[in-house]
């Protein structure tokens, strides 16, 4: 009986894939992706989250769409893309969030928008992250509190926040609900 492999770990082969094809050492593309050589390994074995962010730096600096790190397949699309409300491409790569990608089948898209949701937790339970690029959040449904850095911001629906990525950043649903909202990473 074979051992079926997840979401995470096609990914993480995908990801080794794309970077020995592109030639790039696990050096340089830490480098062009702004982690160390260690978390470029770490994350081709599958055992560890790997981070939207990480994926779209990687599909950047090798070329490739993010949909084919995601998926294994090419988008084809070059006019436009339309995806119905739902039908978000589920990216199951991190257990902190939700993410639905939207640009998923448009052909080496310049940003990458996702709907995000964020369940409520605990002040202590907050992961942080920072990663190349800016991001910028428009908030549907719920309240959420973004940590960037030392400062604390709370987002109610139709507020947005435009930041630098490489702020170290983590977030939470609050009021015990769970936050949705736009996400564009550039």
């Amino acid at each position: 009986m074979s051992k079926e492999i997840g979401p995470v770990r096609e990914i993480a082969m995908r990801l080794r894939g794309i970077r020995e094809v592109t030639g790039f050492s696990a050096e340089a593309l830490a480098e062009a992706t702004g982690v160390s050589p260690a978390q470029v390994l770490q994350y081709e074995t599958g055992e560890t989250e790997i981070p939207v962010s990480y994926l779209y730096e990687v599909a950047k600096a090798c070329g490739v769409d993010l949909t084919a790190l995601l998926t294994g397949d090419e988008a084809h699309l070059l006019a436009y893309s339309l995806v119905p409300a739902g039908q978000g491409l589920s990216v199951d790569r991190r257990k902190a969030y939700k993410y639905q990608a939207l640009a998923y089948r448009f052909h080496k898209p310049s940003m990458e928008p996702f709907i995000v949701t964020v369940p409520a937790k605990q002040e202590s339970e907050l992961e942080f992250n920072r990663h190349l690029g800016e991001e910028f959040i428009y908030m549907l449904r719920g309240r959420l509190e973004v940590r960037l850095g030392d400062d604390v911001v709370t987002l109610n629906p139709h507020d947005s926040l435009y930041f630098s990525s490489r702020t170290p950043h983590a977030m939470r649903g609050l009021d015990g609900e769970e936050a949705e909202f736009l996400d564009v990473i550039i």
